[in-house]
């Protein structure tokens, strides 16, 4: 058996597609689901499906490695980002090597970096009146949105679009393409 644990910080719509993807599936299992947020959404979707939580805070977050004790404790052997806004630490990077993945909503290396989240992402794309946007899927790495590039999907943005219709479109994406892929990345170890 593999076990995930998603990391997440809000309403945790990406992390339920993946709980959904792996419910009945014998050989890969979600876990842990991990927040820096105790009022998080993700964590009561965690409840409500039977799946053990952990809210850890910032100080300990970056200046120990209980984490990683907690998570070899449960047996983890991938980790999935899904809206997890923090900068993972180098502990944790090096620890699991080529088993952490991001899901970013643009199309990297365009619109990623420090503050290039949600809604900030999608007003740019607006901005800079871009044809398209997309998902990027990618290894973690010690800086925001600079891991090694796995896969990448895009949607056309309409010149009616709005920052709205990009979201949605984009968020449309996410949900089909980052269970899938995280499943041919643990069925491909």
């Amino acid at each position: 058996m593999k076990n995930i644990a998603i990391f997440a910080s809000g309403t945790g719509s990406n992390a339920r597609k993946i709980v959904e993807h792996f419910r009945k599936n014998e050989t890969i299992k979600v876990a842990l689901i991990i927040s820096n947020k105790a009022t998080a959404k993700v964590l009561d979707m965690a409840k409500d499906n039977n799946i053990t939580t952990l809210i850890i805070n910032r100080t300990d977050f970056y200046k120990s490695t209980s984490l990683l004790e907690d998570l070899k404790k449960r047996q983890i052997d991938f980790i999935a980002l899904a809206g997890f806004l923090w900068l993972i630490p180098a502990y944790l990077v090096k620890a699991f090597p080529n088993k952490m993945i991001n899901i970013h909503p643009a199309l990297l290396p365009k619109y990623g970096g420090k503050g290039m989240y949600g809604h900030h992402v999608h007003e740019a794309v607006f901005k800079n009146k871009e044809s398209e946007s997309g998902i990027t899927l990618h290894y973690v790495n010690e800086h925001y949105d600079e891991g090694h590039i796995i896969f990448q999907a895009a949607c056309p943005i309409a010149s009616t679009d709005t920052p709205i219709d990009i979201a949605r479109n984009v968020l449309a994406l996410e949900h089909y393409y980052f269970p899938r892929i995280l499943m041919s990345l643990l069925n491909n170890e």
